[in-house]
């Protein structure tokens, strides 16, 4: 099993996206991915920044370097940027749109097909992996059962299967709007954000009347309240058929995070529960955690 790290999905400025990859380069890591994947005012770096950490990753840490591209495509300038970031000539691209699909199959390139692609079924994974997709990281809220039916029906039509990737940890992202909640939170328009969202480097809490945990809110991206935690789940991600393990990065305790999961691949015993919700990936509720109400 391969440990992957999934973009930056919060804003992060410079030090702490420089620190944080210091961190991260040092552990055993199989993937890395980089890049912009929420929204396009957020500039850490640019493609060319991006590039050159890629290249500094590269030259300490044996892990392959993927760059992931915009979630949702809403202006002219994106769609530029898309086709430069397609166009990088150096590395492998995750997309998370079907407009960066097709940058991709126009250029007979190999890409990772993004969790925002929400392939459900063999025929479509099919028709993806023939254009070029080598990875499928499926849509956070499928469960194993879910993912095991895809790959059968995937070995039905007498195609290879891809590499899979689930998402392992870290808070999920459900949902995307043109609007930014956080921005609408502050009172502040989305074209004058001021970039409020640097604030918030694990997401603005959204709760109910009632107090209850529901959502957090990442600029224009929904995400889960709690953070999924499959690392109990160990042996059914093995068993669906799981190449890689995904861990989403947040702005405390990553290093902690992955070698717990880099200790249990290595054959340590997986902990019986953890904090985090994992209902989803039993076919419940996203937000439960299956093991306190006698689900599994």
């Amino acid at each position: 099993m391969k440990l992957s790290l999934g973009p930056v999905l919060f804003y992060w400025d410079k030090e702490h996206m420089g620190r944080f990859y210091s961190d991260m380069a040092g552990l055993p890591l199989d993937v890395i991915y980089l890049g912009e994947t929420v929204c396009s005012k957020r500039r850490t770096f640019s493609l060319d920044q991006w590039l050159g950490l890629a290249r500094e990753l590269k030259a300490c840490s044996p892990a392959q370097i993927v760059l992931s591209s915009l979630t949702l495509i809403e202006a002219g300038s994106e769609l530029s940027s898309l086709r430069r970031l397609c166009d990088n000539g150096e590395l492998l691209v995750e997309a998370n749109d079907m407009g960066a699909v097709q940058l991709l199959i126009e250029r007979k390139l190999p890409f990772v097909g993004g969790p925002a692609l929400n392939l459900y079924n063999g025929h479509a994974l099919v028709q993806l992996l023939d254009a070029g997709m080598v990875r499928w990281v499926p849509p956070v809220e499928c469960s194993r059962g879910l993912i095991a039916d895809v790959l059968e029906q995937v070995r039905e039509l007498g195609r290879p299967l891809p590499e899979v990737e689930i998402f392992a940890y870290g808070h999920l992202p459900l949902a995307y709007s043109a609007r930014c909640f956080t921005a609408r939170a502050e009172n502040r328009p989305k074209d004058d954000c001021q970039f409020c969202c640097i604030n918030y480097p694990d997401g603005m809490a959204l709760t109910s009347q009632e107090g209850q945990a529901l959502f957090t809110l990442n600029g224009i991206q929904t995400m889960s309240a709690d953070v999924t935690n499959l690392l109990a789940d160990y042996s059914g991600l093995v068993s669906c058929g799981a190449d890689l393990l995904r861990l989403s990065p947040r702005a405390e305790g990553m290093v902690e995070v992955v070698k717990a999961f880099d200790q249990v691949r290595q054959g340590g015993m997986p902990p019986l529960c953890v904090d985090g919700c994992n209902g989803y990936w039993h076919g419940q509720a996203g937000m439960l955690r299956v093991e306190e109400v006698g689900l599994c």
